[in-house]
């Protein structure tokens, strides 16, 4: 197929020895068995283990996958954005490393874009019994607190703002992108702001979700710094911030041929 891929999928990974190898493997296969016209995009962000290494050796039997180095550890929301600022595809999307939300939930989300929507994200919540392994009590009664903070303080008002696992047209992600400031956890919620404020249209979508032990998260050190940069993403927007021009971003000419 000549042209430019129809989907881009980005998966941050910081240290994911341990799981990157199946978790491209899973994503490969699935792509085609399914016949998606996609790239792959792993985002190094300055791993110290042999994540990098794996994916460069995954790539040598895998034309779709390449691999984006950050300047050091800067955080999952610098990662986003620097993958999906550099991504191809027509619809970009970005999913976890662990693949809490298995990567064939995907099309779930190209389908809400395909009907009109300029985002989709993944919900964890509108339909709970698609939990196949929940979390923690501890951590959903963390997670449904901070998500009444972000409706009350943001005015998010969606089921689901933290789920890793959301996509969006090519327009929208180069307008939500260019103007996110928050580099690490708390980057979901500006990114769903910034869509609002530029009257981008968001679709909530319920996806199959397992947690994983692994998770790297910490609700109380973790959660506190997302109050703190909640407080960043008010006063940028009275600043005007979300306001500025968006710059058209020219793709390099298409590998295929």
């Amino acid at each position: 197929m000549n042209g430019y891929p129809a989907y881009s999928i980005v998966i941050p990974a910081y240290n994911e020895s341990a799981r990157i190898g199946a978790a491209l493997r899973e994503v490969v296969s699935c792509i085609r068995e399914r016949g998606w016209d996609a790239e792959v995009i792993v985002v190094n962000d300055g791993s110290t283990d042999t994540t990098a290494r794996q994916v460069l050796d995954f790539a040598i039997s895998a034309p779709e996958l390449r691999l984006i180095e950050n300047p050091g550890n800067r955080g999952k929301g610098f990662s986003v954005r620097h993958g999906l600022l550099k991504a191809q595809g027509e619809i970009v999307m970005f999913t976890d490393a662990d693949l809490s939300a298995p990567i064939r939930e995907a099309e779930l989300l190209f389908d809400a874009i395909r009907g009109g929507a300029d985002i989709a994200i993944g919900s964890r919540w509108l339909e709970r019994t698609r939990q196949t392994h929940r979390q923690p009590l501890y951590r959903q009664f963390f997670g449904r607190c901070f998500n009444l903070v972000t409706r009350t303080v943001m005015g998010l008002h969606y089921a689901d703002t933290q789920c890793g696992f959301k996509a969006f047209t090519r327009a929208a992600a180069q307008t939500v992108f260019q103007l996110q400031t928050i580099e690490r956890w708390g980057f979901d919620p500006e990114i769903l702001f910034i869509a609002s404020k530029r009257h981008l249209r968001v679709q909530e979508v319920p996806v199959t979700w397992g947690h994983d032990e692994r998770s790297r998260m910490s609700y109380l050190r973790d959660g506190m710094h997302m109050l703190r940069e909640m407080a960043i993403i008010r006063w940028n927007a009275l600043l005007g911030r979300y306001n500025g021009p968006i710059t058209a971003v020219e793709r390099p000419q298409p590998r295929r041929s």
